[in-house]
């Protein structure tokens, strides 16, 4: 019978529409503000112009045609992918040391998801109103009233969908100029499919999925509890106080006051429910921490809103450890930072930093690096002369072209065979490859079997590097 049920059971469980209601506090304007400042800077950053001598003239672009990538005055090009190893390591490490320290707090307030879902919420308030006023509108049955505001609730989304994607392509080029090539039909393909597979991706997950994408799709509220100490701050719920020794009640007859429910065993919940209405996860936190709750602490400012207006003491919800709450007599919250896990990330993100900036601070408008071809490794000319063959490889990282010399002062004159070419001149961001090679005589190579080559920018004196390299032949061998 058991069997039976369970395979007649459904793989998935049918969604509940969830209609938060609007809350007031110190944790919603601080989302709020997140939210302003995020989508300000997302929206905005692609038409701000920035005067470089090569390149796309706006502050942070992708030149994909030239393999560069531009943030203000530095130039990001392929062969600095080990900063964007560094970067993502500084990126992992600080998401787990907050979430060590304050749980989920990247997903309540800064993740994509929570900013365009905060967004798409506001879109549906704004146009359908308030909780009451949106449940009774789903209830409804069709009529022009119920048509036209929830056509107009997903027009609005439909375009804050599209101009996110057209705002991501305006990044891979010269904002003014991709925006109109886009809108007359000259953009790459690429563009539009990549608007609308935004477009399309946006409008559902901010739209219709949104705490689905954070339960079942992004693997951080998985995987969030292993990150999880007793010493972690976290939305909680206080359930000795809420709960007392009887339960929760809600506040009617002789429980009207703190002191009558405390006498008759009662906690300080009066059971309103604020704390589940408000929550954009649907959870109720009294139930304890789940991987659903995003740690927004919209339910705190709920709490907080309505132990006011009853005259109790505020903090029923809060940010809280779970050692602190269970103590019996907790004291105010406070972040646990000395502990060997926070205090391990931490050491790495402040190492990798230091390395990462570094890194950019000493980078070189050149880099160069010299190989020897070892197929096949020298050659005995009809003279006599032993010739070797290297290869150079010469990267422009400067805004401008460059004029490279590539001499070998240790070798005798004439050694250095380049060709026609004496100087070798390389455009902003490309790489050139030069074949070039020694030759020596017999009596030649035991003195200079290794050797300098010194390659210097004729643009920029001050680039000079100097490589090591070997000549190789039956004698040097022997």
């Amino acid at each position: 019978m058991e069997d039976n049920v369970l395979d007649s059971a459904p793989l998935y469980e049918k969604r509940i529409p969830i209609i938060p209601r609007t809350v007031h506090g110190k944790f919603r304007n601080f989302k709020t503000s997140v939210l302003v400042f995020a989508l300000s800077v997302f929206f905005l950053l692609p038409w701000m112009p920035w005067q470089r001598e090569s390149g796309i003239p706006q502050a942070v672009a992708f030149d994909v045609m030239g393999r560069r990538f531009f943030v203000f005055d530095l130039v990001v090009y392929p062969q600095n992918v080990f900063w964007l190893a560094l970067l993502l390591f500084i990126a992992a490490t600080f998401l787990f040391f907050a979430t060590a320290l304050i749980g989920r707090a990247f997903c309540g307030y800064f993740c994509f998801q929570t900013v365009w879902t905060d967004l798409f919420m506001f879109v549906e308030k704004w146009v359908q109103g308030e909780r009451p006023a949106r449940m009774k509108l789903m209830k409804q049955p069709w009529n022009g009233e119920k048509i036209l505001k929830i056509g107009a609730t997903h027009a609005v989304w439909l375009l804050l969908a599209f101009w996110t994607g057209v705002t991501f392509i305006l990044y891979f080029g010269y904002a003014p100029d991709l925006l109109h090539r886009f809108f007359i039909g000259q953009a790459a393909s690429a563009a539009y499919y990549t608007v609308f597979a935004l477009t399309f991706s946006t409008y559902l997950a901010a739209g219709f999925m949104r705490e689905q994408i954070c339960a079942y799709i992004c693997p951080y509220g998985r995987f969030q509890s292993v990150m999880y100490e007793p010493e972690t701050l976290a939305v909680a719920y206080d359930y000795h106080r809420g709960e007392g020794e009887k339960g929760r009640v809600t506040m009617k007859g002789d429980l009207k006051s703190l002191e009558s429910r405390h006498e008759q065993g009662h906690g300080d919940c009066i059971d309103c429910g604020i704390c589940v209405q408000v929550c954009p996860a649907g959870i109720d936190i009294r139930d304890g921490l789940q991987y659903r709750c995003i740690s927004c602490g919209l339910c705190i400012d709920g709490c907080n809103e309505v132990m006011s207006s009853v005259g109790f003491p505020r903090g029923l919800i809060r940010y809280d450890s779970e050692y602190n709450i269970e103590s019996g007599s907790p004291k105010p919250p406070h972040l646990s930072w000395k502990r060997l896990k926070v205090l391990g990330y931490l050491i790495a993100i402040i190492g990798m930093s230091a390395l990462l900036v570094v890194s950019v601070l000493h980078q070189t408008d050149m880099e160069d690096s010299v190989e020897q071809i070892r197929q096949p490794l020298y050659v005995v000319m009809s003279n006599g002369e032993i010739r070797n063959r290297y290869e150079i490889r010469l990267d422009n990282d400067s805004q401008g072209d460059a004029v490279y010399q590539i001499s070998t002062p240790d070798l005798p004159a004439g050694a250095l065979d380049l060709g026609v070419m004496q100087t070798v001149r390389v455009h902003s961001g490309q790489t050139v490859l030069v074949d070039v090679g020694v030759l020596l005589w017999p009596d030649q190579i035991m003195k200079h079997r290794k050797f300098n080559f010194v390659i210097k920018s004729l643009t920029n004196p001050k680039d000079v590097e100097v490589i090591p390299s070997n000549f190789s032949s039956e004698l040097s061998a022997s």
